[in-house]
């Protein structure tokens, strides 16, 4: 994100393998216990963090509205449905099993849409 940039929808992306700068840690970074390890890693956001939280979420349906995202958040959603909508009325939405980034600064609306819950890490830059 350059400075004076307000993330929009399209900054709210979708966590999976492909998605992301892909990275390969080097294997000198650990001491391997079996030859046959394989990983990569689809890297979403980074940089520099000022503090951090993360835990269990629950919600009902109903919305709620961001001048400005709080924290850099990736959602794991558990169970129901849930969208994010930004000011021009873009959105996106995600069920159970998916996971998404939310960016600092993003301004929209939070949109619970059923009963739903998620594991959540939120970063502060």
């Amino acid at each position: 994100m350059t400075a004076g940039h307000i993330p929009d929808i399209d900054q709210v992306r979708a966590v999976h393998a492909g998605a992301g700068e892909r990275f390969v840690p080097p294997l000198s970074d650990y001491h391997l216990l079996s030859e046959e390890w394989v990983e990569e890693e689809f890297r979403i956001f980074g940089g520099a963090a000022s503090s951090y939280t993360g835990g269990f979420w629950t919600g009902e349906p109903g919305a709620v509205r961001f001048d400005s995202w709080p924290y850099d958040e990736i959602c794991v959603i558990l169970k129901g449905r849930v969208a994010v909508q930004d000011t021009a009325g873009r959105r996106k939405e995600f069920g159970a099993g998916e996971s998404f980034h939310i960016p600092q600064g993003f301004r929209g609306d939070w949109i619970t849409m059923e009963p739903s819950a998620k594991v959540f890490i939120a970063v502060s830059r």
